[in-house]
């Protein structure tokens, strides 16, 4: 069961960054549906501990070593290699989010100019690509309990203070700013962008693990933590809705109203969650384009030095464009994973195609 928790915690921490944490996604993609954002959010924790769960065991099962190969079995092999292609950009995208998320926060709780935040960022991102980054990814990801325990300071008290009022709800909600034009879609977007974003790392994860069961257990208690974190941070930002859409960082409007200090530490918080993911995301990028070599290094310097430039464009501006974009991308992966299930349930189970796969591939391999 341990290792269920630790698979847990792992998907959560890949897929809570600056956008997440910060509020902005919750923002982006349910709040501003009103009350509609509930049954978005419970729409989308089923559909997260459902793939979660089938990627696992999948994993599991594969002992996978990189999502390219699950992709391929997932998807064939021509769309698996082309869907590999657009998953490496994307991470290089999520990236540039990251950088920029910084700086908005450091210029909104610190009062320093973004540009310094952004840049920081980068340059331990670089320093940290430069080294083995396996461990640091995990001393980080223990940020997410605390995470959790932040916010439900934070919601609590704007719960307790403001409440929720449905008249002052109806009159802000502004469906101009929202991710899609209804909350089932918005809902649907936002699942598939973040199994396109932890779709990598859970593979991996997964592979590691020897029991299925323990990894789909993990799968579906990643899927109900993120669930809880986003009616958390909706339910906060439900209490104000018309200074959440207008800052940055609601969550840290919401924090500072509280106390400064309670400001500090979510800001501190968030930091280290976009330093996991900043590194996270530009290493899977930079490896998988340039392997680990002689020009690896400066590869990794042009990389962080390209992703800072793209961060000018706004943090607000990249969530709102990049995010539903690439959200149609993870479609694809949510549809294959699924039709991967209803074949699994009602024709030859796909695991066994994987195997007689794999076993023609070690017998030609003999015979060679």
């Amino acid at each position: 069961m341990k290792q269920s928790f630790y698979l847990a915690g792992a998907f959560v921490g890949v897929i809570v960054g600056a956008g997440f944490g910060s509020g902005q996604e919750i923002m982006q993609f349910f709040t501003n549906f009103g009350f509609y954002s509930i049954p978005a959010i419970l729409l989308a924790t089923v559909l997260f501990s459902f793939i979660a769960m089938q990627l696992s065991q999948l994993g599991a099962h594969m002992q996978a070593t990189s999502h390219k190969e699950i992709i391929e079995v997932l998807c064939g092999r021509l769309l698996g290699q082309t869907l590999d292609i657009i998953l490496s950009f994307f991470l290089f995208g999520v990236g540039v989010i990251m950088i920029a998320g910084a700086g908005s926060i450091v210029e909104q709780q610190f009062g320093i100019p973004a540009i310094w935040g952004s840049l920081f960022m980068t340059v331990i991102t670089i320093l940290t690509m430069l080294l083995k980054v396996e461990k640091i990814i995990t001393i980080i990801s223990s940020i997410t309990p605390f995470l959790l325990v932040i916010m439900i300071v934070v919601s609590g008290y704007a719960l307790y203070k403001n409440g929720i009022t449905p008249i002052d709800i109806e009159q802000n909600v502004d469906l101009d700013k929202a991710a899609a034009s209804n909350w089932f879609m918005s809902a649907m977007l936002y699942v598939s962008f973040n199994v396109a974003v932890g779709f990598s790392m859970l593979s991996v994860i997964s592979g590691t693990f020897k029991n299925k069961k323990q990894a789909a257990i993990g799968g579906i208690l990643g899927g109900i933590l993120l669930g809880v974190l986003m009616m958390l941070i909706n339910a906060g930002m439900m209490t104000d809705m018309a200074n959440m859409q207008i800052v940055e960082m609601p969550t840290l409007f919401l924090a500072n109203h509280i106390s400064p200090l309670v400001g500090n530490i979510l800001s501190i918080i968030l930091l280290a969650m976009i330093y996991n993911t900043c590194v996270g995301m530009f290493y899977s990028f930079t490896v998988r384009i340039i392997p680990q070599g002689r020009f690896f290094p400066a590869s990794v310097v042009v990389v962080g030095a390209i992703g800072f430039g793209l961060s000018f464009a706004g943090f607000t501006v990249l969530v709102n464009t990049v995010y539903p974009i690439m959200g149609y991308v993870g479609f694809i992966l949510l549809a294959a994973i699924c039709w991967s299930w209803i074949k699994t349930k009602h024709h030859a189970p796909e695991i066994n195609q994987i195997d007689n796969r794999k076993n023609l591939e070690d017998k030609e391999k003999n015979i060679v």
